[in-house]
Parts: structure tokens; sequence; C-alpha cells
């Protein structure tokens, strides 16, 4: 049930008794589907990574892409993916019927996505930008444009992006400096730059579909200002045909790993020629792009959650294999050696990284169950997911970005020196991982939006159904003896978070935002750590209920493992909770305080 990169019988398990997704067949919307057909999804993904995607994966790493008079070249099978993405309706997945997509619940569809990413992120991202964008032209473009653009890109013929970084911009949106000038035409004559731009240029789509941040002449300062538009590499023109729209690319950045995908710099306008459609209202354009932020956000964490995830299970086949030294009390050096695995160190590390990973990817169908809800439930219903998924989507983004990248280190210590080589694919699993606690907000962005944003909205209900979440966890632990004791622990952290927090909130209230959201970093890691821990006892009462049903013994051993990886977690590391919350309940101010002279 283990490939190279995934376990098919901890996805089932997950989504069948973890998170029930054939429950979300009973409404109307999801109704056409079944597990039957859940089955069939998830088997043609599989195949698909471990036949397409996988294959690839350190040649595309080998091969960078290259900017070529002017054309972005990268690997050739880039083409095939996008047309067998196409083709297979993989791109459309989460869409409805009436739009031509496969009308997935998101459930499904993140877990297939999960599987691409483990097989290889760098290829599987191709797809993953053009959904993204496709479904912001579909939810906020008009009907023309609408019709020009989405088919293309869902069949995988055009690729789509998100162009939102500017040189002296930033993670500052509101200075966004490209001008949009209107005309009398239907366009705008876009002006500016664009930098890291994944996907922004490449020779294996006919065109290039930018979704992209710009100012229309005498808009409003700052976020107010921001409009989106629709600019594509090569426009439509009258006859048809497809014609040059005055988008140069003017570099590619040489990376440190997610080598596979090119990150682009763009030069709009040089010849004044460049033409923009505006998608919906002028001036709305950071609302309807925190859309695709959002998806992107946890699709960070998912990619991180995958990386993690497929350099675990390199790690244990190694280890498995592996013999070196023997056990402590045996002093016979006649003895034969043991595998590394038998060793308490050895398997310290494999059950951090399977803590982290498998931790990470409950936290991220969680938030899927989350949105399939706020879909078909009614609108008094379905706020208090909507609550939920605002709250955890800057943790679904960073604790997997931040901890992934300690998980896959963790496997590459397994590995001892040959982890250090290229022989083995977790030196380019850890160069890979490390962008993600970069791109769609990095770490401290997100920290900054959980404090400052997401806990304090709506006078706190987000968090107060937060805790009402953990609490109805708590008691169905304390049904079972062995898992009374984490769920007391699990009660005293979540009492931990409440105090922290009002502390917070008292800190804003006497010494004003910039103290408040100062250690917002820390708080963010404070709070992740107690989702995870969370997660792993909603595991943990599936898994005893299965245990306590007298499982067929192959199965026991499956579930006993998911027991002993609770126990490492709550033994391990929801302990570190103590010390930061130690350290935001004292901290005075340092990094505040701390002027630029005295560095």
């Amino acid at each position: 049930m283990v490939t190279k990169f995934i376990s098919k019988r901890n996805l089932e398990f997950l989504l069948y008794e973890v998170f029930d997704a054939e429950s979300l067949t009973q409404f109307k919307y999801y109704q056409e589907h079944n597990r039957k057909i859940f089955d069939m999804v998830l088997s043609a993904a599989s195949k698909l990574a471990e036949n397409l995607l996988y294959p690839i994966f350190e040649e595309m790493d080998r091969n960078q892409p290259e900017l070529i008079d002017g054309q972005v070249k990268v690997h050739p099978t880039v083409k095939i993916i996008l047309r067998e993405f196409g083709n297979g309706g993989w791109i459309a997945s989460r869409a409805s019927f009436e739009k031509d997509g496969e009308q997935l619940p998101h459930l499904i569809a993140d877990v297939c996505d999960f599987i691409f990413q483990a097989a290889n992120y760098s290829a599987a991202t191709y797809a993953g930008l053009t959904s993204g964008a496709s479904h912001l032209i579909e939810s906020f473009a008009d009907t023309e444009l609408n019709n020009i653009y989405v088919p293309k890109m869902r069949a995988g013929k055009w690729q789509g992006t998100m162009a939102l970084t500017e040189p002296e911009a930033g993670s500052s949106l509101s200075d966004v400096a490209t001008q949009a000038e209107p005309v009398d035409q239907d366009y705008y004559l876009i002006k500016g730059q664009k930098i890291f731009i994944s996907a922004g240029d490449h020779d294996c789509a006919e065109n290039i579909v930018h979704l992209m941040l710009a100012k229309i002449k005498g808009a409003p300062a700052g976020a107010k200002g921001i409009s989106l538009f629709i600019i594509p590499k090569k426009r439509v023109a009258e006859d048809g045909k497809l014609v040059d729209n005055d988008v140069m690319t003017s570099g590619i950045y040489h990376k440190l790993g997610y080598r596979g995908c090119p990150i682009a710099q763009l030069s709009l306008g040089d010849n004044n020629n460049c033409r923009g459609w505006l998608v919906g209202k002028p001036h709305n354009g950071l609302k309807y792009m925190f859309q695709m932020m959002n998806e992107a956000r946890i699709g960070v964490g998912l990619g991180a959650t995958a990386m993690a995830t497929a350099a675990y299970y390199t790690a244990l086949e190694y280890t498995k294999t592996r013999c070196q030294g023997r056990k402590i009390s045996q002093k016979d050096p006649a003895q034969p050696q043991i595998p590394i695995i038998e060793h308490a160190d050895v398997k310290r590390m494999l059950l951090f990284q399977r803590a982290i990973a498998e931790g990470s990817l409950s936290l991220i169908l969680q938030c899927s169950k989350y949105v399939d809800l706020v879909k078909v439930l009614p609108d008094e219903e379905k706020e208090k997911y909507h609550l939920l998924l605002e709250l955890l989507t800057p943790i679904a983004k960073s604790y997997p970005s931040e901890m992934g990248i300690q998980a896959i280190s963790q496997g590459l210590q397994c590995l001892g020196g040959s982890g250090y080589c290229d022989d083995y694919a977790l030196e380019q699993y850890y160069r890979d991982c490390r962008i993600h606690p970069i791109h769609e907000g990095t770490t401290a962005i997100q920290g900054m939006d959980l404090l400052g944003r997401k806990v304090v909205m709506q006078k706190g209900r987000a968090i107060m159904l937060y805790a009402n979440e953990l609490g109805k966890t708590i008691k169905a632990a304390n049904k079972f003896s062995e898992l009374e004791k984490p769920a007391d622990q699990l009660a005293k952290a979540l009492a931990d978070l409440q105090k922290v927090t009002q502390h917070l909130l008292g800190v804003a209230q006497t010494k004003g935002p910039e103290y408040f959201l100062a250690d917002a970093t820390l708080y963010l890691e404070f709070f992740g750590i107690i989702a995870i821990a969370w997660q792993w006892l909603v595991q943990g009462i599936t898994a005893q209920k299965a245990l306590n049903g007298n499982e067929k013994d192959v199965d026991r051993i499956f579930y006993q493992g998911k027991l002993f990886t609770l126990k490492y977690f709550y033994g391990y590391e929801l302990p570190k909770i103590m010390a930061l919350a130690k350290c935001l309940m004292e901290n005075d101010g340092l990094t505040v305080e701390m002027t630029t002279e005295l560095f």
C-alpha cells in the first residue's frame, strides 16, 4: 500500500475513516458521486503520478528551465502533462458539471493534488496554477472573458498564473505600481513589471494567461486602488489568431530548489501595446485575488506536506535496508550488523517525520472538509465552517511549510552522508521544500494574519468555535481509557492557548498594534503545534475505535502505528508550547525596542 512517495492506506484512513468523505454524497451537489467513483479517481491519480510525474522528478531538477532568445524552455514532458491533466479533467476537477468540470469534493481533489505533488511538485505546479487562475476568471469575470480563456486553460492548452509581486513592492501589495490606463475600448493599456511569477513563461503551452494586480490611473492610494486584470502573453485578434501582447520575459531566476518550474520576471508594455481586461469591478482586485491566494496558501501547505511525506518514505525504506552497528546491549563484534531502523534514535527521527507529515495532512484535509461544507450547507449553517477555515488557513499554510523542512532534514539525517549527496532524493526534497515558508505569504505574514485579523474577527467568534471543536474531540477521546492522557494534555494546551491569546489582546489595548504583533510568528508556531495535536487526537480516536473492533492483523499494525505516533507527538512535540507560552506571556517588546544602530 506504500508507493515510493505516499501511503495509499493512510489516504484511505483519512478520507473514509476520519473525515468520512462518503458523507458528502448525501448533499445534492455531490450526490452523483460515491465511494466507487472516489476510489477510481484516486487510483487514476496514483497511476498518473507514478507513470508520468515521478519518472522525471530528478530529471526536471537537473535540467532547469532556460531563457533562450526571449522564450523560456522547460522539460518537454510538461506539454504532455498539461494535456493529460486537461483531457483527464484534473484541471477542472473542482468545477461544476455546468462548467464542464468533474464536481469532485475538495476533500477528494485535494488528495489527488497531494499525490501529484508528492510525486513531483514542480511538474504538478503547472496544472495547479492553471486550475486556480481559471477558477478566478470563472468566479469574477464576465461571460465573454470566461468563454475566451477558461475552456483553453482547463484543456491544458493555455497556462494560468498569479502575478502579484513587483520589484519594489514584494509582499506589500498596497505598493503595487503596475499601471492600467483606460482607453476608448474594452481593454486597458498596461505598463509595469512583475517578478517571481511561477510558470510565468514557457514553451509547453500555446499561451500564458496572467491574473495580474494593477492600479487604474487615478485610482485611490494603497490596497483600495488595486484592480484585477487578465493579461495574456498573446491576445486573440479579430480573426481568432493569437498575436503578441507586449508581455516580455526579461529574466528567469536560478533557484535553490523547485527548479522544474520557471520563475519569471515580466516586463509589460515596453512598446505601449500591452492590453489587459478588467476582471469584475474596478478597485476590487485584492478582494478577488484573495480567493486564489487563500486556495494557494492551503495548496502550499499541501505541497510541503507532500514533499515531507515522500521524504519520509524514502528515509523509511533506506533505514530498513541499511545495516550498521548492533544493539547497545550486544557487545560481540562477530554478531551481524542490524538495520539502522532498529536503533532508538533512528526510530525517533522517523517518528518525528511521520508525526509532522501525517499530522499536517490531517489538518489540511480538515480544511478541505470545511470548504466542502461551506459549499453545500445552507447559509445559516455554513458560517461556522467558513470562520473555522479562515482561522486555520494561516496554520495550514505555515506549519507544514516550516516543519516540513525540519522533517525532511531528519530524513536526510537518517541517510547520513548519503543523504547529503544527490544519489538519493532527500537533498532535492530539502531544497524544493525551502520555498514554502516564503511564497504565497511569508510565515511572518501568516502570523500577523492569524493574530491580527483571524483571532479578533467577529469579536473572537472564530477562535471560540475552534475551542468548541477541540472540546468535542477531547470529550470523545475521554471515552477511551487509552486516550485519557492525551485528552487531558490537549485540554491543558487549549487552556494555555486561551490564556496567551487573552494576554496578547491585553497588550494590544495597552501598548498598541506594534507590540501586539511583534511576536505574531511565535504565536503562529504555538497555535500550530496545538492544532496538529488536535488532529492527532482526532486520528487516535478513529484508530482506537478500530482496534476495539478487533480489526484484522494487518490493520491492527496500521492502527497501532498511528497510536504510537500520537504518543510521540504528545510526548515530544506538544511540550514545546510551554517555552513558547512563557516567551509570549513575558515578552517585554524586545524586538520593537531594539534599534537599528545596535545591530
